[in-house]
C-alpha cells in the first residue's frame, strides 16, 4: 500500500519536535560520501523507475481484459495479457534483486567508511575525553547512528523517489483515463492524514516508553554478564534478585510491545474502512459514468487497482521534507563527534627525538581536570534521543590544580620514585610523560623537546608503561605480547617473556603461548597478568618507562618473580615509578615526594629519611609495613 517507509515512517515524525535544519553545507558533506558510490546510486535510481513503470502495467492489463479480450472473445489477446499478468510480476522481481544489490553495496561501503573514519578519529582523543563519556554513547555513535546516517541514503531517499516516482505514473495513467475521477481519488487523502496523525502522537509515546525499558534492560545485560559483573553476582549469590531486576524490564518492553501493536493494528483497521470509502465513492461515481457510457468498465476496474498504490506513497510525499530532513540527524550526529576538536592535538611542527636518550624534565607544571567548557559528547549534543539522556558526572576533584608548580629532572638511566599519600598526583604526574593529558601551564619534555612538539607515533614508542591494573585483550598470550611489536619474532617474544620471568608458566600450558587468556586475562592470576605486561613492555623496548608498582597483596614468589622482572625492565631505562616498595624507594636515584599535587620534598632516601618531614612518615607507616 505504501512505498519505502510508508505509514510507519509517517507515524514516526513527531510534530512537536523543531524540523531539523537542512543546509546546502550538510547536503554537500552528506553527497561526499555518496559519490564514491555515485555508479550504484544511479543503478538505483534506474531500477525505482522500472518498478514504479511496471506497476502501473497489472491495471492497465485489467482495463484491455474487461474492455477488449473478454467482449471480442479474443483467445489470443487474453493468452498476451495473462502472460503479462506473469511477467511484469517476475521482471519486477528481478529487477527489485538487482535493486537490492545495488542499495546493499552502496549502504554497506557508507557504513564501512563513517565506522574507520569515527573509529580513527576517536583514537585520537585524549583520556579527558572518555573519562567524561558514557561508553554506550560511543557505541551508539559507531553503530545506531552510522547505520542510521547509512538508511539516509539508501532507506529515506530511496523511499522518496520511488514515492515521488510512483505518483507521477500511476496519476498519469488515471489522469489520462478520467481526471475527474482522478480528482475525487485525490480528495480522500485528508480522510487518511489526519488519523494518521493522531494516531502518531499515542504510538511515539508509546514506542519511546518501550526504547526506554529496552534500554533499562540492556543495562542490566552488560552488567550481569561482563566478567567483574558475573564474579559478583557469584559470590554473593544474588542470582534470584538479578533474574527478578530481568524479568521486570522484560515485562515491561513486552507489554509495551504488544501495545505498540494493537494501537497499530487499529490504526491500520481504520485506515482500511477509510480506503473502503473513498473507494467506495470512486465506484460510485465511476459506475454512474460507466451507465452513463462515459467511461468503460475496464477503465473503473483499472482505477480501483490504481487506488490501492495511491495513496500510501502520495500521503508519505507530503511528509518527504520533514522525513528527510529527519533522516539526516544521524549523519549530523556523526559529524558532530568527527568535529570534535581533541584537547591532545598532534604538533603541527613535530621535531623527531629519535634516536631518544631519555631525560625527562618536568617545568613549571600546573595540570587540573576540570575544563570550563563541557566535555566529551556532551560538548556537541543538538539532537537528543531516549538513550543520550542523563547528566555526566564531572571528572571527581578535592582542589583546583591537580598538579601545581611541578618542576623536576630525571636524567638517562635514573630511577625517580614518586612518593606520597593517596589523591597527591603521583599518577597524574605519570600521564603527562605519554600524552594522555596535556599540560595547562608549563612544560613536559623528553631530551630537552616539550612532548606536544613530539610525533605520536614516536612518542609511544619512546615511552612504556606498566600500570597496577594489567589490561590484556581477549586473544592468545602471544597475540597480547605481540601487540607490543606486530613485527617481533617468535624469539623475541620468547626472550621477553624469560627476562619477564613469564616463560616457563606459558611453556608448561597445553597451547603455550596460543593459550586465550579471557576477557581481560581472568584467566590469569594476578602476578601472572603483571609479568606478561613487564613481558610486553620489555617487547617494547622503550627508553623512557612509567611504572606504577601493584599495590595488591601477591605470595612470596610472585612478589619476588615480578620484583626480579621489574629490575631487569628498569635497567639501563629512565623510569618514572609510583613507588610502594620499600627496595624500589632505596634503589632510587632521586625520590620526589607528592602532596596536595605540589613537590614538597625532593632527595635521596637517605637525606630524606635525615629530614624530618613528610617523607619519613610515608617511611615509617607504609613503606616499612610493606617491607
Amino acid at each position: 500500500m505504501m512505498h519505502g517507509g510508508g505509514w510507519w515512517s509517517y507515524l514516526s515524525y513527531d510534530e512537536e519536535q523543531e524540523p531539523p535544519k537542512v543546509d546546502r553545507a550538510l547536503l554537500r558533506r552528506v553527497w561526499s560520501y555518496g559519490r564514491p558510490y555515485l555508479r550504484g546510486l544511479i543503478g538505483v535510481m534506474f531500477t525505482i523507475f522500472v518498478i514504479s513503470g511496471l506497476g502501473v502495467v497489472p491495471p492497465l492489463i485489467i482495463r484491455e481484459l474487461v474492455d477488449v479480450a473478454l467482449p471480442e472473445k479474443d483467445l489470443g489477446m487474453l493468452t498476451v495479457l495473462g502472460l503479462g499478468m506473469i511477467g511484469v510480476p517476475l521482471i519486477s522481481a528481478l529487477v527489485g534483486i538487482l535493486q537490492r544489490w545495488w542499495t546493499s553495496r552502496v549502504g554497506e561501503g557508507i557504513i564501512f567508511d563513517l565506522r574507520r573514519e569515527l573509529f580513527d578519529h576517536l583514537q585520537r582523543m585524549s583520556l579527558r575525553f572518555f573519562t567524561a563519556t558514557k561508553t554506550g554513547e560511543l557505541m551508539n555513535r559507531l553503530n545506531s547512528d552510522v547505520t542510521g546516517a547509512q538508511q539516509a541514503i539508501t532507506g529515506t531517499l530511496v523511499s522518496i523517489v520511488s514515492n515521488i516516482v510512483s505518483v507521477m505514473a500511476i496519476l498519469i495513467v488515471m489522469f489520462d483515463a478520467e481526471w475527474r475521477l482522478t480528482l475525487l481519488a485525490v480528495a480522500a487523502l485528508p480522510l487518511f492524514v489526519i488519523p494518521a496523525r493522531r494516531v502518531a502522537k499515542v504510538l511515539r509515546q508509546v514506542t519511546q516508553d518501550q526504547m526506554e525499558h529496552n534500554a533499562s534492560m540492556s543495562a542490566i545485560l552488560q552488567e550481569a554478564f561482563n566478567v567483574s559483573g558475573a564474579l559478583l553476582i557469584r559470590l554473593f549469590g544474588r542470582w534470584d534478585h538479578e533474574s527478578r531486576r530481568f524479568a521486570d524490564q522484560a515485562a515491561l518492553v513486552r507489554d509495551y510491545g504488544v501495545r505498540r501493536a494493537m494501537v497499530g493494528r487499529r490504526f491500520f483497521a481504520a485506515l482500511g474502512l477509510v480506503s473502503a470509502f473513498g473507494t467506495a465513492a470512486v465506484f460510485w461515481v465511476g459506475g454512474f459514468m460507466v451507465i452513463q457510457d462515459e467511461i468503460t468498465l475496464g477503465t473503473l476496474v483499472m482505477f480501483s487497482a490504481l487506488l490501492t498504490q495511491l495513496y500510501g506513497p502520495l500521503s508519505a510525499i507530503t511528509n518527504s521534507r520533514v522525513e528527510f530532513a529527519t533522516s539526516l540527524v544521524s549523519f549530523e550526529r556523526v559529524f558532530e563527534v568527527l568535529d570534535l576538536e581533541t584537547d591532545v592535538p598532534d604538533p603541527e611542527q613535530p621535531i623527531p627525538i629519535s634516536p631518544a636518550k631519555g631525560k625527562v624534565e618536568f617545568s613549571d607544571v600546573y595540570f587540573r581536570y576540570q575544563s570550563d567548557e563541557v566535555e566529551g559528547l556532551e560538548a556537541v549534543k543538538r539532537w537528543r534521543r531516549t538513550a543520550d539522556a542523563g547528566p555526566v558526572v564531572p571528572q571527581a576533584s578535592t582542589r583546583e590544580w591537580a598538579l601545581e608548580d611541578v618542576s623536576f629532572v630525571a636524567a638517562p638511566g635514573e630511577l625517580v620514585a614518586l612518593v606520597g599519600p593517596s589523591g597527591a598526583g603521583k599518577t597524574t604526574t605519570s600521564y603527562l610523560v605519554p600524552r594522555l593529558y596535556d599540560v595547562n601551564q608549563g612544560v613536559v619534555a623528553i631530551d630537552g623537546v616539550d612532548v606536544r612538539r613530539i610525533p605520536f607515533e614516536e612518542l609511544a614508542a619512546t615511552v612504556g608503561v606498566v600500570t597496577q591494573e594489567t589490561y590484556l585483550f581477549h586473544d592468545t598470550i602471544e597475540a597480547n605480547l605481540r601487540y607490543a611489536r606486530p613485527d617481533a619474532g617468535r624469539s623475541e617474544i620468547e626472550a621477553a617473556a624469560r627476562a619477564a620471568n613469564i616463560h616457563d608458566m606459558i611453556s608448561a600450558l597445553p597451547e603455550g603461548y596460543q593459550t586465550l587468556v579471557g576477557e581481560r586475562g581472568y584467566r590469569l592470576s594476578g602476578g601472572e597478568k603483571q609479568r606478561i605486561a613487564i613481558a610486553r613492555v620489555i617487547l617494547k623496548d622503550p627508553r623512557v618507562l612509567i611504572l606504577d608498582e601493584a599495590t595488591s597483596h601477591l605470595d612470596s614468589r610472585s612478589e619476588a618473580l615480578i620484583q626480579e622482572a621489574l629490575e631487569k625492565l628498569m635497567a639501563g631505562r629512565t623510569t618514572l615509578a609510583i613507588a610502594h616498595r620499600l627496595s624500589t624507594v632505596r634503589a632510587a636515584h632521586q625520590i620526589i615526594v607528592i602532596d596536595e599535587g605540589r613537590v614538597v620534598e625532593q632527595g635521596t632516601h637517605e637525606t630524606l629519611v635525615a629530614h624530618d618531614g613528610l617523607y619519613r612518615q610515608l617511611y615509617e607507616t607504609q613503606f616499612e609495613t610493606v617491607a
